[in-house]
C-alpha cells in the first residue's frame, strides 16, 4: 500500500485503544538472579512466578513490581527446548525482549497494525485461569524487540494466567524486601530504543503507520553534540501520550558515540534504557544509593553552572525549582527546566557487563520534555565511562583482536 493509505489514523485521542505500558519482559540467562538484582538494588518486589514448580517446563519467569512498573525476567530452562531464545540471549546478553502495552481491544489494534505492514509474532489468543481471561497478541518492532498487546478485560489475577504468587509458588519470602529502604517508584515513564545509523526515521515511521503513534518531541545532532560525538532522537507517543518510546540513532562525530557503542555490544537495535517515574526523586535516589545502586557521575561544574542559571530563572518562573541544590549535587541528580516547569533525572551505569541496558529515574514537575538541556553534560559523563571501557575510539578504528 502507498503512503496515502496511511494519511488518516484509525486511532485518535477520542478512541485511543492504549492504556499505557503493561510490563517489560527481559530475556536473560538466569531469571532468578536477575529478579533478585532488581529487587535488591532497585527496590522492586517479587510478585509472581511460573516455572517447574508451577508446571512450566520450558521457561522460568519471575515478575517484580514497584508501583505500576512491572518488570518480567524470563529464562529458558532446558538446553534444547527454546533454541531461538537461547541463541538471542547468547548473542546480545540480557536485554529487553518485549515492551507490552495494555490495550482496550487487542484484536483491533493487532489487525490494524498487520494491515499496515507490521509483522506478526503471535496472533490474538485468549488465555484464562480462575481469575479471568486475558487476550494477547505479539508484533515485531526494531531489532529482536516485540510489542505484546495485553487486553486484561476484568482479569483479577496477580499478573497473567499461568502465574502464581511468587512467595506461595517458591515457598520463600525475601527478607531483604522488608529490611532495605523503600524506593518510591511510580510507573514506566518511557522506554528508549537505540538504532543503527540511519534507522531512526524508518522506525519512527513504522510506529506512526502501524500503531498510530505520533512524533511527540525530537532533537538532532546540531542540538546534541560534544567535541567527539552526537545523537539524533525522536520520541513517539500514543494518541493520549501515556506510552512514550524515544528512538535514538548515532550521528557522525570524531569518535564512536555511546549509541554506536550500544549497537556494537548488543549486536544491533535494542532497548537502551527504561525511565521510571518517581514522585520523590530525592528519597528514591537516597535509598537507591543505600541499596548500592550505581549512578553516572556528574561533574561539579554542572552544578556551578546550574546555580548561576537558576538564580535568574527562579526569580521569574511560575514554577521555580524548590529542591535544595546541595542535595541534588550530592546525589548527582540533574535538572532540566523551561518557563512552565522542570524535571529531575539521574541515570544508572549499565546494569550488566556489556555497556547496554541501564535505568533512568525521573521526576516531572509540569514538564514533559526529555532533558535536552542535560544531553551535553550527560554525553560528556558517558564519554568518560566509554573511554575507561576503551570504547571512545576514532570512528574508523577496527576492533582489537581477542587476547585470552
Amino acid at each position: 500500500p502507498g503512503l496515502s493509505d496511511y494519511d488518516s489514523p484509525i486511532f485518535t485521542k477520542a478512541n485511543n485503544p492504549y492504556s499505557g505500558f503493561d510490563h517489560l519482559k527481559f530475556t536473560v540467562t538466569n531469571a532468578k538472579q536477575a529478579a533478585s538484582f532488581y529487587t535488591t538494588r532497585l527496590g522492586f518486589k517479587h510478585v509472581a512466578y511460573r516455572g517447574l514448580e508451577t508446571g512450566s517446563r520450558h521457561v522460568a519467569t519471575h515478575v517484580v513490581r514497584q508501583g505500576e512498573a512491572t518488570f518480567v525476567f524470563e529464562s529458558p530452562i532446558q538446553p534444547d527446548v527454546m533454541p531461538e531464545m537461547t541463541a538471542e540471549i547468547a548473542r546480545r546478553g540480557d536485554g529487553v525482549k518485549d515492551i507490552a502495552f495494555t490495550v482496550k481491544d487487542c484484536r483491533t489494534v493487532y489487525e490494524k497494525a498487520i494491515a499496515r505492514g507490521a509483522k506478526s509474532i503471535e496472533a490474538p489468543h485468549e488465555i484464562s485461569d480462575e481469575n479471568g481471561v486475558v487476550v494477547l497478541a505479539t508484533l515485531a518492532t526494531y531489532g529482536d524487540v516485540t510489542h505484546t498487546l495485553v487486553e486484561r478485560k476484568n482479569y483479577k489475577g496477580i499478573f497473567l494466567p499461568g502465574f502464581q504468587d511468587s512467595a506461595t509458588a517458591l515457598r520463600y519470602n525475601d527478607p531483604l524486601e522488608s529490611i532495605l529502604p523503600h524506593v518510591p517508584l511510580a510507573y514506566i515513564d518511557h522506554v528508549v530504543g537505540n538504532q543503527p545509523d540511519d534507522m531512526m526515521n524508518p522506525v519512527a515511521d513504522f510506529y506512526e503507520k502501524a500503531f498510530d503513534f505520533h512524533r511527540f518531541w525530537s532533537v538532532d545532532d546540531k542540538q546534541v553534540h560534544t567535541e567527539y560525538s552526537a545523537l539524533r532522537s525522536v520520541v513517539m507517543a500514543d494518541p493520549a501520550e501515556r506510552i512514550k518510546v524515544p528512538i535514538n540513532e548515532p550521528a557522525l562525530g570524531k569518535k564512536k558515540s555511546q549509541i554506536q557503542e550500544f549497537v556494537d555490544f548488543y549486536g544491533g537495535a535494542g532497548v537502551q534504557h527504561i525511565a521510571i517515574n518517581t514522585p520523590d526523586i530525592i528519597t528514591a535516589i537516597t535509598n537507591l544509593r543505600q541499596r548500592g545502586c550505581d549512578f553516572l557521575t556528574i561533574p561539579d561544574k554542572y552544578y556551578d553552572k546550574l546555580r548561576a542559571a537558576l538564580a535568574v530563572h527562579n526569580k521569574t518562573s511560575k514554577n521555580p525549582i524548590t529542591e535544595d541544590l546541595d542535595v541534588l549535587q550530592k546525589l548527582k541528580i540533574m535538572v532540566d527546566y523551561d518557563e512552565n516547569g522542570y524535571l529531575l533525572q539521574i541515570f544508572t551505569r549499565p546494569l550488566e557487563d556489556r555497556p547496554t541496558v541501564f535505568v533512568e529515574i525521573i521526576q516531572r514537575n509540569n514538564h514533559n520534555g526529555f532533558g535536552a538541556g542535560n544531553f551535553k553534560s550527560l554525553f560528556e559523563s558517558l564519554e568518560i565511562e566509554q573511554d575507561i571501557r576503551g570504547n571512545l575510539t576514532d570512528m574508523d578504528q577496527p576492533e582489537a583482536a581477542p587476547s585470552n
